[in-house]
């Protein structure tokens, strides 16, 4: 055989093996990349909170609104109030107080960023421009497997809905909040959203107070029902 043909074969040869030696580092290459995929998924998946409202056996839990005020919200239920604000966290006017008891059932804390008000029974399939959430004055932890709260106040009579928000609550009826939160590490941010509606019991009195006086010594009054009606994801796709 000549040596053309030899150098022929040796050319053919290395080809090949640089052939088969890229063929086999694209597929190491994306093994490692879904592997990492897969690593980082089951990562977030460890981090990420998801919250509904408490069950009726939870605890009662005793909110502070930052001022004078104080609430006790019952295990799945939810607080409306009207009252006299102090003056020292804003205008000393009357205050449309608002809170949720709710549980963290996914794997992280939940984080809340902050909320959007509707006076009423809201069904839009759609949640509220992430613009319009109202700011949360504070930081609101809720640990996993375990209850927390919401809690957001109308403090000026000036401030967009109000009069709306004051209307709905003295009047007894339903009412929606959707809830901004994600993580601790600030990602994998939801959009959830609770329907508050009023629990008229049919032995009591057709009209009953929106605001009685709390009495210390009895168990707190399940006045309000707070279901959780619909999630969104924002920071990733929504499985819908």
């Amino acid at each position: 055989m000549s040596a053309t043909a030899w150098s022929t074969i040796a050319s053919l040869a290395t080809a090949l093996g640089t052939l088969v030696l890229a063929v086999a580092t694209f597929s190491a290459v994306r093994s490692s990349n879904l592997m990492a995929r897969i690593a980082q998924q089951q990562f977030l998946v460890q981090l990420r909170p998801v919250l509904t409202t408490s069950r009726r056996e939870d605890p009662t839990l005793k909110v502070n609104f930052g001022d004078t005020k104080w609430v006790r919200i019952p295990g799945g239920g939810a607080v409306g109030e009207v009252g006299p604000g102090d003056g020292s966290t804003g205008p000393d006017t009357p205050v449309v107080y608002l809170a949720i008891a709710l549980r963290n059932a996914g794997n992280g804390i939940a984080v809340l960023h902050g909320w959007h008000f509707y006076p009423d029974w809201h069904r839009d399939v759609e949640h509220a421009p992430l613009e319009e959430f109202q700011r949360q004055n504070r930081d609101l932890y809720i640990p996993v497997g375990d209850v927390g709260f919401w809690q957001g106040a109308f403090r000026d009579t000036e401030q967009a809905g109000y009069e709306e928000a004051r209307k709905v609550i003295e009047a007894y009826e339903p009412w929606t909040v959707e809830l901004l939160y994600g993580d601790h590490e600030g990602g994998q941010r939801v959009v959830s959203r609770f329907t508050i509606l009023p629990l008229r019991n049919p032995d009591a009195s057709p009209n009953p107070t929106p605001n009685p006086t709390p009495d210390p010594q009895r168990p707190p009054e399940l006045r309000w029902l707070a279901t959780a009606s619909r999630h969104w994801n924002v920071d990733r796709p929504d499985p819908r």
